[in-house]
């Protein structure tokens, strides 16, 4: 049974128990990446080495303090 077929049978169902209809599939995938997002984010998620465009390079050299007379 696809996805489709599924929520029309859903559908069906809370029309005739006269139950609120269910969501329509894919409405919520936006919300789930973004909370997937913020959960690695926030939460400690597997982190990935950078990628070739990353700034690995720093700031540059550190001037050495002068040296003591």
């Amino acid at each position: 049974m696809s996805i489709t077929q599924q929520y029309l049978l859903d559908t069906y169902r809370a029309q005739r128990l006269g139950t609120p209809a269910p969501p329509a599939p894919g409405s919520h995938d936006w919300q789930v990446v973004r909370e997937l997002r913020d959960h690695r984010r926030f939460r400690g998620g597997p982190r990935r080495a950078p990628g070739p465009w990353a700034d690995t390079a720093g700031p540059g050299p550190v001037a050495a303090p002068p040296a003591a007379a």
